[in-house]
């Protein structure tokens, strides 16, 4: 067993019903393939009809569970009522909702229109709130509980980062929603929790951030403290959990699964971690120096 591999036992899932937005490709679909390994229905979302299309006939064939593909824009409320509606429709109840839909791209700001910061902002946080609401809404009005909504954020939703402000901005906008509904929604029976991954390439959304020729130089393993990069699965895994029943007791709160990266990044003297055994036998040297003066 490592941790490329499932966590949870066969049927953890079984018969729940899972909304993920952004679905059909990268994170979404890796979470949408274990999912309906561990026995849940799974209702993907996202602009492009075709794409969904094709990833839930993939995967229904590799798993043998079922998938909808359901066409919505997530800043437009009505198509997410009516995203609702048909999962309904299909599956008869809603039991979690993920909300994984992004948009990102690395800028300097004051190259940014406004245009292009209001596209991240609505697709990350008026997306999610719109989801959530509509979710809310359903099963307080319902009174049906048990329901999870897991948030997917980022590390920089609390410190901030430069050249992502738009990002910055919705994701911190996300995990405040999060930690906000966790006390006021508790009462009728719905919990919400969030992720924060570190890096975890797929092909659409790293080629955007960091462009081929920045790769080698701006190499992703170097900034996190186990020196590689993170598995699909690893997320896949913890994210199942805080969906299912085993974390029943866990609320409000946000995951981080970076393999230590902000920490490296925030403290003041990290980069003290590429210092060899020689060089630091002569800062010793140094610094008995500096106290005998």
């Amino acid at each position: 067993m490592n941790y490329t591999e499932g966590m949870l036992k066969e049927g953890a899932l079984k018969d729940k019903t899972i909304i993920i937005t952004g679905g059909g490709t990268g994170l979404g679909k890796s979470m949408t393939k274990y999912f309906l390994q561990l026995g849940a229905n799974v209702v993907i979302t996202s602009r492009k009809l075709e794409v969904l299309q094709g990833t839930a006939n993939e995967l229904m064939k590799e798993t043998g569970g079922q998938v909808l593909a359901v066409q919505c824009d997530v800043r437009i409320y009505a198509e997410v009522e009516s995203m609702l509606a048909q999962t309904i429709a299909k599956f008869g109840k809603v039991d979690v909702l993920i909300n994984n839909a992004a948009g990102n791209f690395i800028s300097p700001t004051e190259r940014l229109s406004a245009r292009a910061f209001d596209t991240v902002v609505d697709i990350v946080l008026k997306g999610s709130y719109n989801c959530t609401l509509a979710l809310g809404k359903h099963w307080i009005k319902e009174k049906q509980t048990d329901k999870v909504v897991l948030s997917i954020v980022t590390t920089y939703a609390w410190t901030g980062s430069a050249f992502v402000v738009p990002s910055a901005c919705a994701k911190a906008g996300v995990l405040a929603m999060t930690r906000s509904l966790a006390v006021e929604w508790a009462k009728y029976g719905i919990r919400m929790n969030a992720i924060a991954p570190g890096p975890f390439p797929t092909k659409g959304a790293w080629d955007r951030l960091v462009p081929g020729a920045f790769r080698e130089r701006f190499d992703l393993q170097k900034q996190v403290p186990l020196r590689r990069v993170g598995e699909h699965q690893e997320l896949c895994n913890l994210a199942a959990y805080l969906i299912s029943d085993y974390s029943a007791y866990i609320n409000g709160d946000v995951v981080t699964i970076d393999g230590g990266e902000w920490l490296q990044g925030a403290g003041e003297f990290n980069m003290f971690t590429e210092v060899t055994g020689d060089e630091w036998d002569a800062i010793e040297k140094m610094v008995r120096g500096a106290k005998s003066e």
